[in-house]
């Protein structure tokens, strides 16, 4: 499959491809541990470059920390444009629950660990998992802008705010990026996106193509589908994209077709009365 050209995106002063990559997907079962196949894992990150992706997005919860070991195997010494963004914050205990910890501390730790796995000295995006109830939230963010202030991180990012967490932090360190749940049935983030785009931070929305969001959508996605003879993810995808100009989706995948068939979705060009019937699914959704 030829190469799609992608667009870039600003993130500070950072330029990457506007579809970057989730690599979630590339650990084991309930996102524990390492894939059965791990040499495939290896290859869909390399894919990713050939695509011309530029920037892979992780956390150290992914496995817990296969996925920073994956994108270090594969990748590295890595290429001069790649950008890589990973996240802290969230830990995952035997049973594989998502546990909030935003202790400084365990910030600062959970940094360290990811800079050694990823054989980093820097990290290029660090992003705050999730807020944490159980600890002040400007004591979390103290903590990132004391990494930042380190050399240990180059931009801040956050995931899972609210509009009024993502101005609180600001007034605390220069944040680059938001990461919330958000595609063309799931917009509870709108106002984080607004926010965004009018002051020039990207938009990271994951879960871009959920399967049970997408069904939510109906016959409008697939019937726009037919007419492109792309999938719906792809038309989901094409969707984000011109929605707006701070969006940039990290779709994440096991598959190279699916890897390769999610950039593609770069290339389609909605009309007008699509991209009408798309946007007006949130409201017939609910």
């Amino acid at each position: 499959m030829a190469t799609t050209t992608l667009d870039s995106i600003a993130l500070g002063d950072l330029t990457v491809s506007r579809m970057g990559f989730g690599a979630m997907r590339l650990c084991g079962p309930r996102i524990m541990g390492y894939p059965e196949n791990r040499e495939n894992a290896l290859a869909v990150l390399r894919r990713a470059l050939d695509l011309g992706i530029t920037l892979i997005d992780t956390a150290d919860a992914y496995g817990p920390y296969v996925n920073e070991e994956q994108i270090a195997e594969a990748l590295y010494p890595y290429p001069k444009d790649l950008v890589i963004a990973t996240k802290g914050g969230n830990v995952r205990p035997a049973d594989g629950r998502w546990v909030p910890d935003g202790r400084p501390d365990h910030l600062t730790q959970a940094c360290d660990g990811s800079l050694r796995r990823l054989k980093l000295d820097c990290i290029d995006v660090y992003q705050w998992h999730v807020p944490d109830r159980n600890v002040p939230f400007e004591e979390s963010i103290g903590a990132l802008k004391a990494l930042r202030d380190a050399g240990k991180v180059r931009h801040v990012g956050l995931s899972n705010v609210s509009a009024a967490q993502l101005a609180a932090a600001r007034a605390i360190v220069p944040i680059v990026s938001v990461q919330n749940r958000y595609n063309v049935a799931a917009r509870d983030s709108e106002d984080v996106l607004i926010a965004c785009e009018r002051d020039g931070l990207a938009f990271l929305p994951y879960f871009p193509i959920d399967a049970g969001d997408l069904a939510t959508a109906g016959g409008v996605l697939a019937d726009i589908a037919r007419a492109h003879r792309a999938t719906t993810a792809q038309i989901a995808l094409a969707w984000l994209m011109a929605r707006s100009k701070a969006m940039l989706p990290i779709p994440g995948t096991s598959s190279i077709a699916h890897l390769e068939e999610n950039t593609a979705a770069a290339s389609i060009e909605l009309s007008t009365q699509q991209f009408a019937a798309l946007d007006a699914i949130a409201s017939q959704s609910g």
